[in-house]
């Protein structure tokens, strides 16, 4: 896979791992107490401390997970036309990288959106 560009491959995971961080930092702490599960959330910030140092900086957390989406999303849109390698076997593999980053793309989009409900929207339309 020699002609196959390393961005290609690691955007995309970039782009989950941040995604998810937004899903950890706030998403999951606004789901348990919404379901009336104080106790496990609880639990879980004794067990990972860092939830709460990640909740902290929750605005840095989704404008850098905002801006890898952003990049990949320009990255993706540019090569979009861009051609394969004409060796059957690269160009295969070309073309399922690009299968597979769309997805990855279209989940941490997913992942990031459900975070920012939660995080930013969530509290404004369930406070009492």
């Amino acid at each position: 896979m020699k002609h196959i560009s390393n961005k290609s491959l690691i955007l995309p995971f970039l782009n989950l791992f941040t995604s998810f961080g937004t899903i950890i930092c706030c998403a999951l702490p606004a789901l348990f107490v919404s379901i009336g599960a104080g106790a496990a959330l609880a639990s879980l910030v004794s067990n990972v401390p860092q939830l709460v140092t990640l909740s902290e900086y929750k605005v840095e957390v989704f404008f850098i997970a905002g801006l890898f989406l952003l990049i990949t999303g320009i990255y993706q849109w540019k090569i979009r036309n861009a051609p394969c390698p004409i060796e059957p076997e690269l160009a295969r593999a070309c073309q399922h990288i690009r299968k597979i980053d769309k997805y990855i793309y279209l989940l941490s989009s997913m992942l990031y959106l459900i975070g920012f409900f939660f995080a930013f929207l969530a509290p404004k339309f369930f406070a009492t």
